[in-house]
């Protein structure tokens, strides 16, 4: 051993012992002859017995730090009588060795990293552990101060020796989890046949050593591994959407096979009350059967769509307005629309002027006289007329020539204006079919709505379909600077009539003559300042491709329906005496 450390053959600890310094066990000055604990040999007491001691036995009490007087720990009986060291058993020194091995580790890093402590006291280093000193890994340097731990005896008992010690491991840092006493019900706590088995373990533990530990209901299986707690609440979960799984599958299951295989929904019979629908051009069966079911005629799409496809003359509905009944069966109202009766539309022929569609309007919807004429004038801004419409101040009809010929949808009960409207989108639509712009262009023409004017006074003046396209060909003649025969008058009779509101093929050379109005084209040159009627697509693509033979006259030889060209002033001259002929003039 070094010179400061007792071996087997030491001595206990004496209240003499020079080891302690200037102070003795009962806090009394030492004796000027007692050596000091530095430089001094130990001293031996034969008279004692000796007892074997290890490395750890400095921690029995505090020594003096460079001079200063050192306190020796009191150790107490249970009668409260004081105990010197050399009555100590082995055991009580091993347990004060166990409680100051943490200071002395503290210390023993300080005085490796300081090397010299600041008061030129070199550090001490450390002893090497002994391979079989049970305390290997605590610092034994001489010459560390530890704190008086027990200064105060009643403070706390005597530290349990290191042998019946037992350390427990931290527990689990888990989320906070309640258990059936925090409000938690027995189910959802986890109890189980994992828990059961877990009470069996071979060291004893149950489920409550688990749980002591911080644990959530965590077993072990035979592998080692972590064995998960049923949970309550996953397997509800699991049990919902298993169930509305199959009720979801379910559900579609029934909806394929009744689209497949049932029968649609119907009603049974002829219906009851009355009831207006009205279709859409171009509507196919199912878009049919949805406005049916929507005004309760049919009791589903389905249904409709059978009957149609059963009855031989079914794909023949054509689109308007049609009298039906609530509660129809299928069947009857495919036989109902299929009847002529049961159709209510308004049919607007080709070249029919606005003045005869109101009328006939109004006799439809059964509203007064002059209703849907002064809505016309009032509202037509919100029709949705195209943005070239009304280019001239002088039009006497904003609608002239965008009420579309066709067959519309008009029954009693109806508004006025949802008529027109179907009529003008009607019409834009045809017309935006056609690039309107660049064909006014290639005509010579100002603007989109001449070319409407062009084909309204093709559909006023042609008696014949054939007649269209040499009837635009005397329109675009006329209007040339270089006619030299009407002077760019167009002198049609149905201009004149149009103002009037009449329809006289004998008017009056002073009648005519004297009137100066814009849609006068006797006594104004040009166009009118718009559309005089509705043309039909015939007229319109007779205007947008006229002949190119070079008439620039005519006349309706027998005062009905022949119409005949010329060229010359001669030659209408001619037709003019047959005119006459015809007419007993």
């Amino acid at each position: 051993m070094t010179e400061y450390g007792r071996g087997p053959g030491s001595e206990p600890w004496h209240p003499e012992d020079p080891l302690f310094g200037d102070v003795g066990w009962e806090g009394q000055q030492a004796q000027p002859g007692q050596q000091s604990s530095y430089g001094g040999q130990p001293q031996h007491y034969p008279e004692q017995p000796q007892q074997p001691q290890q490395y750890g036995d400095w921690g029995h009490g505090q020594q003096a730090d460079y001079g200063q007087a050192q306190q020796q720990y009191q150790v107490y009986d249970e009668q409260g009588n004081p105990q010197y060291p050399d009555q100590q058993q082995w055991a009580d020194q091993q347990q004060y060795a166990d409680q100051s091995h943490q200071q002395y580790a503290g210390q023993e890093q300080q005085y490796q990293q300081g090397g010299w402590d600041g008061t030129g006291v070199p550090g001490q280093v450390p002893y090497v552990a002994d391979p079989v000193d049970p305390y290997g890994q605590q610092a034994a340097a001489y010459g560390e101060q530890q704190p008086d731990f027990y200064g105060t005896p009643e403070a706390y008992p005597p530290p349990e020796p290191p042998s019946r010690r037992r350390t427990e491991p931290e527990p689990e840092k888990t989320d906070w989890d309640p258990g059936p006493d925090q409000g938690e019900h027995a189910f959802f706590a986890g109890g189980g046949d994992d828990d059961d088995e877990a009470d069996d373990e071979p060291d004893g533990r149950g489920r409550g050593d688990r749980r002591g530990k911080g644990g959530k209901g965590k077993g072990k299986d035979k592998g080692g591994k972590e064995r998960k707690r049923r949970n309550g609440c996953a397997c509800l979960v699991v049990v919902m959407v298993f169930g509305g799984g199959l009720a979801t599958v379910g559900y579609f299951g029934y909806q394929f096979y009744q689209n497949r295989f049932g029968t649609a929904p119907d009603y049974a019979g002829d219906g009851t009350g009355s009831v207006s629908v009205s279709i859409p051009k171009g509507a196919g069966g199912y878009t049919i059967g949805q406005e049916l079911k929507k005004q309760g005629v049919v009791k589903s799409v389905d249904a409709f769509v059978a009957a149609q496809s059963q009855n031989p003359d079914g794909k023949k509905i054509q689109a308007g307005v049609f009298l039906l009944k609530k509660e129809m069966s299928a069947a009857s109202a495919v036989k109902l629309m299929l009847d002529p009766k049961s159709q209510d539309n308004l049919i607007v022929p080709t070249g029919w002027r606005n003045s005869k569609i109101y009328a006939a309007i109004d006799k439809k919807l059964q509203v007064s006289d002059g209703t849907t004429k002064a809505i016309a004038k009032k509202d037509y801004k919100s029709f949705g007329l195209p943005s070239w419409a009304n280019s001239n101040k002088d039009i006497k009809d904003p609608l002239e020539g965008f009420l579309y010929p066709g067959t519309y949808g008009a029954a009693k009960g109806m508004n006025p204006e949802t008529v027109l409207k179907q009529m003008v989108a009607q019409a834009s639509d045809k017309y935006g079919a056609i690039d309107l712009e660049a064909k006014a262009k290639a005509l010579n023409l100002e603007d989109p709505l001449q070319v409407i004017t062009v084909a309204s006074l093709v559909q006023a003046e042609g008696k014949t379909h054939d007649d269209f396209r040499k009837m635009a060909e005397v329109v675009y003649n006329r209007l040339k600077t270089t006619n030299t025969e009407t002077n760019r008058y167009l002198q049609f009779d149905s201009t004149f009539n149009y103002l009037k509101g009449q329809s006289n093929i004998r008017i009056s050379e002073s009648e005519i003559n004297s009137n100066k109005d814009p849609y006068n084209t006797y006594t104004q040159k040009g166009l009118p300042p718009g559309p005089i009627d509705n043309p039909g697509d015939e007229a319109l693509a007779a205007a947008l491709n006229p002949t190119h033979d070079g008439w620039i006259y005519f006349v309706a030889t027998d005062g009905e329906n022949k119409t005949e060209f010329a060229k010359t002033y001669a030659e209408f001259q001619a037709l003019k005496e047959k005119f006459n002929d015809s007419s007993g003039n």
